[in-house]
């Protein structure tokens, strides 16, 4: 009799077979992948008629697109290899911002993959470094386009200008809060660089032989970042503290006291830390939209490096007033606008503004809408106006109209920017706005 081993398990019941996930007796299709097929279709026949990148490609045939081809080189009198048309790579941004995507990689793979994509490209080569670099190339054109959009919503009675409200978000800057320095941070770190490339310099000259020259060069390259960095990041120190002067005019004595020396970032001296919706403080940049009440249409875009909206108002209408040929009948704003400058300029020029009143701290609710010291006959009117039910009325369709264009504008990718400096976001934003136009435009007229 052989004795049982250590490790032998009890005799338990016969174990139950397991039901098959799929069984034998179920008659399903199944796929066949190696059966040949001839599929003769056109990338038009492929895509729907009602996809919205026919919608986007019509469109811009439609318009006036000649400042993005100013840079081409290559003309048919001269020689030169024929570039990318900068049709494509537009429609193929916009439809991307339309449906929420914001990263080249991304968008470079589905225009090797995705029907809606390799018909806007057509055949034509596409890649990360092309789409990546025509993004931020082009704001001026980019600038002039929304403008055409807008005067073509004009012209069809979609933009009106009888009300225009203005909104600002904070969007998240390509940078850390780690990267952030202090002046005397930054000329240590600044004469620390700089002395790392000296050093780098002498070993190129007697070169280690353990050390190949492409490594030699990485390092190389690598430190004269590092001191571009640094040096940007000193350059943009005295705009910062402009900022936070700013910054100090608009708080209250209390909190004057706790705005903190300035500091900018090594990896995006332009961002600021701001404070964010939930409350946080990341590096990020203010995103100032202007809406057409009448249809939902952007009509300005602005990128501040401030935190603060106090004093964004009257640039943002000199901006639409720009654009459109014409100043608004009434502007909305929320509180953290209305300044006495700007609300004493728009009431000048004939605008009617509708922002709520602050009450200042330890003052009973009845000098709400008193007039002050220091009030104009424009900013004594509005404070009368503001204190009457129709004119908060009014004011409540704000969240209507600028506040659900930010929502859009955040489902079409804006949570975290992935490029650097305000040139660079602001490009991003008007993108962003012809997108949105754009889908206004297929909503109201087909």
């Amino acid at each position: 009799m052989i004795e049982p081993t250590l490790f032998e398990l009890p005799p338990t019941e016969e174990p139950v077979p397991a039901r098959p996930t799929r069984p034998e007796e179920a008659r399903v299709l199944r796929p066949v992948r190696h059966q040949l097929q001839w599929l003769s279709r056109t990338l038009d026949e492929v895509l729907a008629e009602d996809h919205p990148a026919r919608a986007i490609w019509s469109v811009l045939e439609k318009l006036d697109l000649s400042t993005f081809y100013s840079a081409i080189k290559a003309t048919l009198d001269r020689p030169g290899r024929p570039t990318t048309d900068p049709q494509v790579l537009l429609a193929v941004w916009l439809l991307a911002t339309v449906e929420g995507i914001g990263s080249a990689r991304k968008l470079t793979r589905l225009c090797h993959e995705h029907d809606a994509y390799r018909w806007l490209c057509g055949g034509v080569p596409i890649n990360y470094h092309m789409l990546s670099d025509f993004r931020v190339a082009h704001q001026e054109s980019l600038d002039e386009l929304l403008t055409q959009i807008v005067a073509s919503l004009t012209t069809a009675g979609a933009v009106t200008l009888e009300r225009v409200a203005q909104d600002g978000m904070r969007v998240r800057a390509s940078a850390g809060a780690s990267s952030f320095r202090r002046q005397e941070t930054l000329e240590a770190h600044l004469e620390e660089a700089r002395a790392q490339v000296a050093r780098l310099a002498q070993e190129r000259e007697h070169p280690d032989p353990g050390v190949s020259r492409r490594e030699q060069a990485a390092q190389g390259r690598a430190a004269r970042e590092r001191v571009e960095r640094v040096e940007q990041a000193l350059e943009y120190l005295p705009q910062a503290q402009a900022a936070k002067e700013r910054q100090q005019q608009t708080l209250g004595t209390a909190k004057r006291a706790k705005v903190t020396v300035p500091r900018t970032s090594t990896t995006d001296p332009e961002a600021r830390v701001m404070k964010m919706p939930d409350g946080g403080f990341r590096p990020a940049y203010n995103v100032e939209l202007a809406t057409d009440q009448a249809k939902g249409v952007i009509v300005g875009v602005a990128v501040v490096a401030e935190g603060t909206d106090a004093g964004q108002a009257l640039p943002m209408e000199e901006q639409v007033m720009k654009r459109t040929g014409q100043h608004p009948g009434a502007y909305l704003m929320d509180g953290g606008f209305a300044t006495r400058e700007d609300i004493t300029a728009l009431e000048e020029r004939d605008i009617t503004v509708y922002s709520p009143v602050r009450l200042p701290r330890n003052k009973p609710e009845e000098e709400r809408y008193q007039p002050r010291y220091g009030d104009s006959p424009q900013v004594v009117r509005w404070r009368r106006r503001m204190a009457t039910e129709e004119a908060k009325a009014v004011y409540r369709q704000r969240g209507s109209t600028a506040e659900w264009a930010n929502a859009q504008v955040s489902q079409h990718g804006v949570s975290r920017f992935t490029v650097r400096g305000v040139a660079k976001v602001t490009s991003v934003m008007l993108l962003v706005a012809v997108g949105h136009n754009l889908l206004r435009w297929a909503a109201l007229f087909g």
